[in-house]
């Protein structure tokens, strides 16, 4: 099983990937831990050939589950990937779940990704690529892509399965950990 998780900045992504690859014995690829380097250093951007090797490197596996929107990492992960999982939640959700993690990060002050040093700041909540302004402003965009995404003839063989609302999400991880017991 090669699960790759997509969906709106705050939908819930990682920990539905971690859920997932705790119930079905799958190497979690958090794609952001793979892109973020130490200063809040976008890979992908700055080292792209970095960022795929890392993640080439993730996925060389059998069994993974990534999570993350880099299209980057969708080149590499789609052609391999056996489901296909969208987390298209409404709005106002994915907005009060992005809100609350920010500000759980932003008083806690950890670490988000050990050894980069990157920490949550409230100085930086109205910047263009914080995540809650990154949230609202991309929300249309991801669901026009992911739309387009899911109706793409080139993926017809992939398991794909679309939430549309969180309780969806755990009978899913159930239903997915069932079958992958079997296989």
């Amino acid at each position: 099983m090669r699960v790759v998780v997509v969906g709106s900045s705050g939908s819930g992504k990682s920990t539905f990937a971690r859920h997932l690859a705790a119930a079905c014995d799958l190497a979690r690829v958090e794609l952001d831990a793979l892109n973020w380097g130490s200063d809040w250093t976008d890979r992908s951007a700055v080292d792209p050939e970095l960022f795929e090797h890392l993640v080439a490197e993730a996925i060389a596996v059998e069994r993974w589950v990534t999570d993350g929107n880099y299209r980057a990492a969708m080149v590499l992960t789609l052609p391999r990937a056996t489901h296909l999982i969208w987390l298209d939640y409404p709005r106002p959700l994915v907005m009060q779940r992005v809100i609350r993690r920010s500000l759980l990060r932003a008083l806690s002050g950890r670490e988000l990704w050990p050894g980069t040093g990157n920490r949550e700041d409230f100085r930086r909540w109205l910047d263009r690529e914080h995540p809650i302004r990154w949230a609202w402003d991309t929300f249309e965009r991801r669901r026009k892509q992911y739309e387009a995404l899911f109706a793409d003839p080139r993926l017809a063989r992939l398991d794909k399965h679309r939430l549309r609302r969180p309780r969806e999400a755990q009978p899913l991880i159930a239903r997915l950990a069932a079958e992958s017991c079997l296989g």
